[in-house]
């Protein structure tokens, strides 16, 4: 048994000090499916947007705004439901926010007018945008220190994953039944996945002694990441932390310049993943590729992005976040002006994508899981909530940029170009942030308190 003192137990030792068993996979299993759908539904009005458009007859500057508004739901969301986990548990926030878009995709589907839909897709982004923090926050906190990166990171790949197969569903199911069927798709899921988690997802062990909740449930699924683990009544537990999960907690006891510098490399990377995930398909079909290659061609940015993140998260085990996503920002810089001047090669098209989708579609799982492994548990789902945030305000600058520059009929190619330098920006302040040595551990006075057990 892991303990600090008679009677103690220290519950990020125990998972830290034992394998990965059926109970962890479970859980990890449980956060990586609900952000599958995550990024599926996100993804899924990028691709049936030349769809909507060919329907309704809108122009970019209407698609422009649709896009906005459903990030404006997901800025929402990020901000609102992380502050929310961290105060009242991941597990609750976590099931809530899934029920919630699943039930507003399927409305999406029977969306009567444009106007409609975009204030059904505002409205369906805030449960969307309370997904990836507590998701990511939770399978970080029941995965061992030596894998932690790893595993987050490929959770995170669910997202990117899910984003993959959104355009692949869409380019069976649009010809066959309609761009309306994406979300009778995208709304049954997570319902499905809901009602799994509500069965089998736990609460977070250590936001559970932070907070001084009751700890009956936490002897069990100790038991069951170690069996030699004896805990009742009696038992004592290590308190990770003592912060409050406030937002102004990540500004104090020296976060404040990595919280700064973090929030700004959100804010750049998903100005770029936001833009391209919304616009590729629709651009390409105006460069008068086909409409499958259009499609296929966002499919393969987020199948890069996929790779880039299980391929990056096996590398920053081993070399650390800076020398794998310094040069992963740079190389996706080249990618983005590439691949809004293709010069008319469906080759230099889908290489393009690929590129892009590695560094800036696979690199926001590195930044988040950087963000959750430098702040203590309390505060986990409240940065990464934040950080996601303020990378949508990113998303929705860039979106109303474009969209503006695009009505003004600015070149495609030039647009590409300037979308690249968040992208540059980024691997500069990535350099910078991993300079700065604060960690959890050397700002948390109280960190080796107990708690007795409660019921």
């Amino acid at each position: 048994m892991a303990a600090t003192s008679a009677g103690t137990i220290d519950i990020t030792a125990v998972v830290d000090r034992n394998p990965i068993g059926s109970f962890q996979r479970l859980t990890l299993a449980l956060c990586g499916l609900v952000l599958i759908i995550d990024g599926f539904d996100v993804q899924a009005i990028g691709y049936v947007a030349p769809a909507i458009v060919a329907e309704w007859q809108v122009g970019k500057g209407a698609l422009s705004v649709l896009f906005t508004v459903s990030v404006a739901g997901a800025i929402i969301g990020s901000l609102l439901l992380g502050i929310l986990a961290d105060r009242w548990g991941r597990r609750p926030v976590l099931i809530g926010s899934t029920l919630f878009f699943g039930l507003g995709m399927l409305s999406t589907a029977w969306a009567r007018s444009f106007e409609e839909l975009q204030w059904i897709r505002l409205i369906t982004n805030i449960g969307l945008g309370g997904v990836m923090a507590n998701a990511m926050a939770l399978a970080g906190e029941y995965s061992p220190a030596r894998w932690r990166v790893t595993l987050m990171m490929l959770i995170s790949c669910g997202y990117t994953f899910g984003a993959a197969i959104g355009g692949l569903v869409a380019a069976v199911l649009i010809p066959s039944f309609g761009w309306r069927s994406v979300f009778v798709f995208g709304g049954i899921a997570p319902l499905v996945i809901a009602a799994a988690m509500l069965v089998w997802l736990p609460e977070s062990m250590q936001l559970i002694i932070a907070r001084g909740w009751s700890t009956q449930r936490i002897a069990g699924w100790l038991k069951r990441i170690d069996p030699a683990v004896e805990a009742g009544p009696a038992t004592r537990y290590h308190r990770p932390d003592v912060t409050k999960g406030r937002l102004a907690d990540l500004f104090r006891d020296g976060r404040a310049p990595m919280t700064l510098i973090l929030f700004a490399i959100c804010f750049m990377n998903l100005l770029d993943l936001t833009f391209l995930s919304n616009w590729v398909p629709t651009v390409l079909r105006g460069m008068d590729f086909s409409q499958t290659n259009a499609v296929l061609a966002g499919t393969t940015l987020q199948i890069g992005g996929t790779i880039g993140t299980v391929v990056m998260g096996i590398l920053i085990d081993r070399l650390g976040f800076a020398r794998v996503l310094v040069p992963c920002f740079l190389a996706a810089a080249i990618g983005i002006v590439l691949l809004g001047n293709p010069m008319g090669s469906i080759a230099i098209v889908f290489a393009a994508a690929f590129v892009a989708g590695f560094g800036i579609i696979g690199g926001q799982p590195a930044v988040n899981a950087f963000a959750g492994t430098r702040y203590p548990t309390t505060l986990r789902a409240t940065v990464i909530g934040w950080g996601l945030g303020i990378g949508r305000l990113g998303a929705l600058s860039g979106l109303m940029g474009s969209g503006a520059l695009m009505a003004q009929q600015w070149p495609i190619g030039l647009i590409f170009v300037l979308v690249a330098i968040p992208a540059l920006i980024s691997a500069i302040l990535t350099a910078v942030i991993v300079g700065i040595k604060w960690t959890p551990e050397s700002t948390a006075p109280d960190l080796a308190a107990t708690v007795p057990a409660r019921n």
